[in-house]
């Protein structure tokens, strides 16, 4: 499928790498070791139109197709994952308003958006991680609004961010089908944050818990119909495990990068640890698997353009397969450089610990294997 990638993909992909290097991946160790938010990533992404390229042309944004962002997002990673989540995040919290909001909603969140503001998603809680229809935050009919109270748990880029989804029980008596989606705006009386999770990877994307104190909204904040927020929610998950997927892939490349170059440097009994079998069977394995998840992702990708029907198992194959591969391939670059894998001063062990999320967040792979597995027919 690479070799079928239009030329103006791969100029991307130039264009992208050469920015990240340059402006994103120097800075790197600092956001890990300090985790602080990637500042410098954010304007560099913003000024280049990287942030949020997803959003559609008519609406300030560059109307980047799911390829293209899924190469934005992959690029981004290979020299810093928690950067990656700036596009990532600002396409899985705007989603729903692309697939569900109405005109002036999209003209609002959208362009705003595309100017520089960031868009989070809150489905996740504490007692509904995997099972989010589970969800006890509310929102109840308030006049011509509503009143939201609850929490939401995990958020990527909380705080930042000046846009949420949120999805709430507006009946809890109908279980999935009575979750609703809802805009929320940080200025929004009522709306705070909870302190910064110390977390093993992506330490530069602040997560934090979010809460709902009585939170109103006019009724033009909410997204679609009254009922609608789970299947809303579960869409949006379709198009955006390709993020993560891209996300794992990048991280993966970085690895793969950095063990090959370092195997090529490191001599003993009196040779290039290169030349034995055994690193050489490791890295050969390395470039496979990242080569197969790479297919399986940008086939992913197009599949979510085009909203083909077996894009709930492309979508969830792509992200288990690809954040699967992540995990196995930087823990084996941390075994090629042994001691100097183990410690900070090189990016691997950075890498493992960012990869090891990405088997996590959007959907745990064991729940994307029982995803797929409901849609065996689709194939």
């Amino acid at each position: 499928m690479e070799a079928l990638i239009a030329p103006e993909y791969e100029e991307l992909r130039e264009s992208v790498r050469a920015l990240v290097e340059k402006k994103i991946s120097p800075f790197a160790h600092d956001v890990d070791e300090n985790a602080r938010f990637p500042q410098e990533a954010y304007e560099a992404l913003q000024s280049a139109d990287m942030a949020a390229a997803h959003v559609p042309s008519e609406f300030g944004g560059q109307g980047a197709d799911a390829l293209a962002v899924a190469i934005i997002i992959e690029e981004v990673a290979r020299g810093c994952a928690s950067s990656s989540l700036i596009p990532a995040v600002n396409k899985l919290g705007s989603i729903p308003v692309i697939l569900a909001g109405n005109l002036d909603q999209k003209e609002k969140y959208l362009r705003q958006l595309a100017e520089g503001k960031g868009f989070s998603y809150c489905l996740s809680e504490s007692e509904a991680g995997s099972d989010a229809a589970s969800m006890k935050t509310k929102a109840v009919r308030d006049g011509d609004g509503w009143i939201l109270s609850g929490s939401k748990k995990w958020i990527s880029n909380a705080g930042f961010s000046d846009f949420y989804t949120v999805l709430a029980s507006t009946d809890s008596s109908l279980g999935a089908k009575g979750i609703t989606a809802f805009i929320v705006e940080k200025s929004d009386p009522g709306v705070s944050f909870g302190a910064h999770e110390k977390k093993m990877g992506f330490r530069g994307s602040p997560t934090c818990e979010v809460y709902f104190d009585n939170v109103r909204i006019g009724e033009d904040r909410r997204l679609g119909e009254v009922g609608s927020g789970f299947a809303l929610a579960m869409r949006t998950l379709d198009h955006t495990r390709i993020t993560i997927a891209a996300q794992a892939l990048g991280i993966a490349q970085g690895a793969f990068e950095a063990a090959n170059a370092y195997a090529h440097e490191r001599k003993q009994f009196g040779k290039a640890i290169f030349d034995f079998q055994g690193v050489q069977f490791m890295l050969a394995d390395m470039a496979m698997q990242i080569a197969a998840a790479r297919q399986l992702t940008y086939l992913a990708a197009v599949k979510s353009e085009r909203s083909d029907d077996d894009l709930t198992f492309y979508s969830a194959a792509c992200k288990c397969f690809a954040s699967d591969v992540a995990m196995k391939v930087t823990t084996d670059a941390v075994q090629i450089l042994g001691g100097y894998g183990y410690v900070s001063d090189f990016p691997v062990e950075r890498m493992m610990r960012d990869a090891k999320l990405t088997q996590i967040y959007e959907g745990t792979n064991q729940i994307q294997r029982i995803v797929m597995a409901r849609h065996l027919s689709d194939l």
